[in-house]
Formats: structure tokens, C-alpha cells, sequence
């Protein structure tokens, strides 16, 4: 059964090359680490807006659960029996999306895009501060990427190969018939082009 549309999955995938680069190019000093950081930001501007407007497995309403849901799935006290993300999974990419959205702002602040619009008392302009928290939170990202993959290959151990669905598409662990609304991938490409266009021109005005 299709439970991913074609977007999310690049998305998927390009995040995933991105944040590759980005921490090579961070950690190693191998590539133009800045301009990595800006293809993510515009690459996550997009995901956002598609999580409200997108593919319903792609909507962050469909995969928000309580943190209740989420302790008693932990548990096993509760099956997941729908579709999309699971309930702790869920979480786990809101969470990712916060802090790479967080990284990306730090990173864009210590680069001077954001000068024109703060005051010159802003604690945007304390670089050691920016610095530090760069770093801290690039290591926090390490150890989700971890704590992600790890949960990756224990569901590929109990059946569930994630990774094959976020290639294909499709997941033929699922038993129930569900009717998933997609969208139109010619909306989500005139998206990410205004998007990209309109990151472009902010980023001529503020250089």
C-alpha cells in the first residue's frame, strides 16, 4: 500500500545528503559548509509548509499523537495500527525539525543574514555564544541521527523495513485498507521553486 507521496520522500533523502555535508563540512572543514546550510534551511522551509498543506501522511496533524499515546507505545501497552509515523516517531520528527530549523538559525546569525533587521545590543551578535551553541546543538543532532538510525534497525528486525518504504513508497506490513489523500506533485515543485526564489532574494537584500 502507498503511504509516502514522492516529496516526502526526497525530502527524506535530501535531508539526509544534506545533513551528511553539513557535518563533514562542519567538523572537517570539506566543502562550503555555508552554503550546505542554506539549501537545508530552504529545504526545511518547505517541509514545514507541506506538513500543513501536503499529503495527508505528510500533515503533522495526522501524526501528532498525546504524550500519553506515546508512553503507553513505548510500553507496547498500545499498537500502532494506522499508517504514517508511529507515535513516538512522530515526535521524532517534529523534534528533528525543531532543531535543525534552531541549527540552521544559528548558523544563518553567525553568517550576518539576519544584520539588517536586528539592533546592535541583539544577543544574535555575541559570536562566542553562536559558536558554542552551533556546536552543542550539532552534537545533539549526532546523537538523534543515532538514536534514529537505531530505531531504524530494530523495526527492520521485527518486520518493518522503514527504509525500504521511504524509497519505494509503499508498506506491505499493513493489514487494514486505508483511503490516503495525496497531493499533487506539481504543487509541491512550484513550493520549493518559491520557496528557493524567495530565499534568493533574501538573501540579496541582506547581503
Amino acid at each position: 500500500m502507498k503511504i509516502w507521496d514522492l516529496p516526502t520522500r526526497l525530502y527524506h533523502w535530501l535531508q539526509a545528503l544534506l545533513f551528511t555535508c553539513l557535518a563533514l563540512s562542519g567538523f572537517f572543514a570539506i566543502g562550503p559548509h555555508e552554503r550546505f546550510g542554506l539549501a537545508l534551511a530552504t529545504l526545511l522551509t518547505w517541509r514545514v509548509i507541506w506538513g500543513f498543506i501536503g499529503s495527508e501522511t505528510s500533515r503533522f496533524r495526522q501524526f501528532l499523537r498525546s504524550p500519553k499515546t506515546i508512553v503507553r507505545y513505548i510500553k507496547n501497552e498500545q499498537t500502532h495500527n494506522g499508517i504514517g509515523h508511529n507515535p513516538a516517531g512522530g515526535w521524532m520528527v517534529i523534534v528533528m525539525l525543531t532543531l535543525l530549523i534552531a541549527q540552521c538559525f544559528v548558523g544563518m546569525s553567525m553568517g550576518g543574514y539576519f544584520d539588517a533587521y536586528l539592533h546592535d545590543d541583539s544577543i544574535l551578535y555575541d559570536m562566542d555564544l553562536l559558536i558554542a551553541t552551533h556546536l552543542y546543538l550539532a552534537y545533539i543532532l549526532l546523537g538523534f541521527v543515532a538514536l534514529h538510525l537505531c530505531a531504524i534497525v530494530i523495526y527492520n528486525l521485527r518486520g518493518k523495513p522503514l527504509v525500504k518504504a521511504m524509497i519505494t513508497g509503499t508498506q506491505t506490513t499493513i493489514v487494514n485498507h486505508f483511503n490516503v489523500s495525496f497531493r499533487s506533485n506539481i504543487r509541491a515543485g512550484v513550493l520549493l521553486a518559491s520557496i528557493a526564489g524567495l530565499v534568493g532574494l533574501f538573501l540579496n537584500i541582506s547581503t
